[in-house]
């Protein structure tokens, strides 16, 4: 389990990231991360689901707009209130994925994208708390942070222009990093049964390089990147392709997780 460091707290990170983007719109492609392993794990329209760690609400919002019962919930004050502002018809609230409010079993599915490797000392407190609100047989999708090539680059990127740009600053947590068979080890300690795991790219390595972007997403907007995903040109597909076909689990950057709850 490897850990990232960088200049700021999780909570400094996530607080100035969702101040600085508007809402998302309901998510549109349906073959991207995180919708596609969504779609693959919710299978009805019956049960609640839940959504830990909702963010600026693009799969929130997908849900919700189709009938779903869904509710959301992020431990980001300002992402709450902005969601709340954008639909008032949604359920979501400030909350703590270490510390749930929510009754035993009362959901049967539980969406948890980017979240469990923002946690550094509670994690399986974490996953005990997912386990408790989920109905027997329900189940989970969840991603995490892999502990590969393409992230060990992506740090050292990052910490490049951490040092020019704020170098008398100390360095903090800023994720957790788990490999495939450890990711796989936390969540079945917690009592739940794995049924896949996928190597996914959400943001390719090759996506930090204008030249390999989509011809739309040349000059960078996040919520346009969040909502059809991270696109790549022709050429970036074809090199990105090649690297997930030979080396997956080197050149993902996370790894996303289907379970049930025994």
């Amino acid at each position: 389990m490897r850990k990232t460091y960088r200049a700021g707290g999780v909570k400094d990170y996530w607080n100035a990231r969702w101040s600085d983007i508007p809402v998302d719109g309901a998510m549109t492609n349906t073959s991207a991360y995180p919708l596609k392993y969504a779609l693959e794990t919710v299978k009805s329209t019956e049960g609640l689901i839940l959504e830990a760690g909702c963010g600026a609400g693009r799969i929130l919002r997908y849900f919700h707009d189709l009938g779903y019962d869904i509710t959301g919930f992020d431990f980001i004050e300002v992402a709450v209130e902005k969601l709340k502002e954008v639909d008032e018809s949604l359920r979501v609230e400030v909350g703590d994925i270490t510390n749930l409010k929510y009754e035993d079993e009362q959901f049967r599915y539980l969406l948890a994208y980017g979240l469990y490797h923002n946690i550094e000392h509670k994690l399986d407190g974490a996953i005990s708390e997912s386990w408790r609100v989920l109905e027997k047989s329900g189940r989970i999708c969840a991603s995490f942070r892999a502990d590969n090539i393409q992230t060990r680059l992506t740090d050292r990127l990052a910490n490049k222009k951490n040092k020019k740009v704020k170098s008398d600053e100390p360095l903090e947590f800023h994720k957790l990093n788990l490999t495939k068979s450890e990711f796989i080890l936390l969540f079945e300690r917690a009592g739940f049964k794995v049924e896949k795991v996928f190597p996914v790219e959400n943001m390719p390595i090759l996506y930090k390089f204008k030249v390999f972007r989509f011809r739309t997403h040349k000059n960078f907007n996040e919520n346009i990147a969040r909502g059809e995903g991270y696109r790549l040109s022709l050429l970036g597909s074809f090199l990105q392709k090649c690297l997930m076909k030979f080396f997956p689990n080197q050149f993902c950057n996370i790894y996303v997780l289907i379970a049930t709850k025994l």
